[in-house]
């Protein structure tokens, strides 16, 4: 098998969660690239739809489904629909997220459970949801998106985000875990973990410190808007089949420095 095939994602449907903007958006236009399918949902379809257009006018086969990734029946949705729509799941993007920035202390117990709801119970429920049928196919590409955040603390004057950072630890952790349990059943489970990218997550973060975030960085930039596209490439192909558990960072040399 030469390079190309390696890389090839023609005939393949992935599913990208939080897809209608930022990093997903992103990873949604990497993967129509190669040539997926591409079904992205959110809770925000209207921000989903843009992006599915923009992947069609590319002459890609996309959908624009809106999901909540709390929600058990929302997900059921999505997989029944992408099944009847494209006939297979073989790449699933876990990627819907949120946080809340608030000194640890004052952290409130209702933002707690959202953050670890949607960014750590969200992905265990896709993934289940998924895998059952990636399972049945025999085959399959789950990818995570985690953080450099949830590999240890940061600082509170920079991330006051506990509850962020104690979820991607948690994505982290799960990541290793499923690709354990998954493996036998040729389904790779990997995750990357980002950054600094600008987002709606980071936008506080970068404009109260920018400056002092940009001296910890080696490459001397923030991530962009094609920094995550063949590393998603990369865990969504065949040219990953022997890639397990692996995490990884797109940071531009921050952990490095660690």
């Amino acid at each position: 098998m030469d390079i190309g095939e390696l890389f090839d994602l023609h005939g393949k449907t992935a599913i990208v969660t939080g897809g209608g903007k930022g990093l997903g958006a992103q990873i949604a236009h990497g993967l129509a690239e190669a040539g997926a399918n591409v079904v992205v949902c959110s809770r925000d379809l209207s921000a989903c739809e843009e992006v599915s257009k923009e992947l069609e006018e590319k002459g890609i086969r996309s959908l624009a489904l809106s999901c909540d990734v709390t929600k058990p029946e929302d997900i059921n949705q999505v997989v029944d629909t992408t099944m009847r729509q494209f006939g297979s799941i073989d790449i699933l993007v876990n990627n819907s997220g949120t946080s809340w920035r608030a000194p640890t202390l004052e952290l409130q117990e209702d933002k707690w459970d959202k953050v670890m709801s949607v960014n750590l119970k969200g992905v265990f429920l896709f993934s289940q949801a998924v895998a059952r049928v990636m399972v049945k196919q025999g085959s399959g590409k789950i990818i995570n998106i985690a953080s450099v955040s949830g590999m240890g603390g940061t600082s509170p004057s920079l991330m006051d985000t506990i509850a962020y950072n104690t979820s991607k630890g948690g994505v982290i952790t799960f990541t290793k875990d499923l690709a354990v349990k998954m493996a036998q059943h040729n389904i790779q489970v990997n995750a990357i973990a980002p950054g600094m990218f600008p987002t709606r997550i980071t936008k506080k973060i970068l404009e109260q410190s920018a400056p002092s975030l940009m001296d910890q960085i080696p490459a001397k930039r923030f991530g962009n808007d094609d920094d995550l596209k063949g590393a998603a490439v990369f865990f969504a192909s065949k040219a990953s089949d022997y890639c397990v558990g692996h995490v990884l960072v797109m940071d531009g040399g921050m952990t490095a420095l660690i």
